[in-house]
């Protein structure tokens, strides 16, 4: 744990989608101290792991100042891209292993820039488990779908 516990900003981030790729939502709910702020958002076509790289992406973007972050998803994508296989893809200049281009590059690379600003710790958490922030990402995910849902239909 990085820091004392009430100086740490707590974040929660989750995506989902209608149909994959289709109608995709992201959100993420931040804590700090006592103070709770949820967002989301969506997408018309869009894929669930853009959704989970936009959520976190959202809530960084959302900090005023460089931070401590406990920063919680349940997308090993998001998890170990940031964590495991970033550095590689740099040096490969975008690519994977197999010498592929790394998929949602552009988003990769915003979130990179991103973390370069905070003191972040990566944490999974297993998705669907009953995690009450976990869930209440997952739902703000849904409002994020449901909003480009209802204006589909407008």
């Amino acid at each position: 744990m990085i820091g004392n516990a009430s100086k740490v900003v707590e974040i929660y981030t989750d995506g989902a989608c209608k149909g994959n790729p289709g109608i995709g939502g992201w959100g993420a709910l931040l804590r700090y101290g006592d103070h709770e702020r949820e967002i989301f958002g969506g997408e018309k076509l869009t894929t669930n792991n853009r959704m989970e790289l936009l959520a976190a992406i959202r809530a960084l973007e959302s900090l005023k100042r460089p931070c401590k972050i406990h920063l919680h998803t349940d997308s090993q994508y998001l998890q170990k891209g940031i964590s495991e296989w970033l550095d590689s893809w740099k040096a490969r200049n975008w690519r994977t292993a197999d010498k592929k281009p790394v998929k949602n590059e552009d988003l990769w690379k915003l979130l990179d820039q991103l973390t370069q600003q905070h003191e972040i710790e990566w944490c999974w958490v297993r998705g669907h488990s009953g995690h009450i922030d976990n869930e209440r990402a997952d739902q703000l995910a849904n409002r994020g779908v449901e909003m480009i849902i209802s204006e589909e239909l407008h």
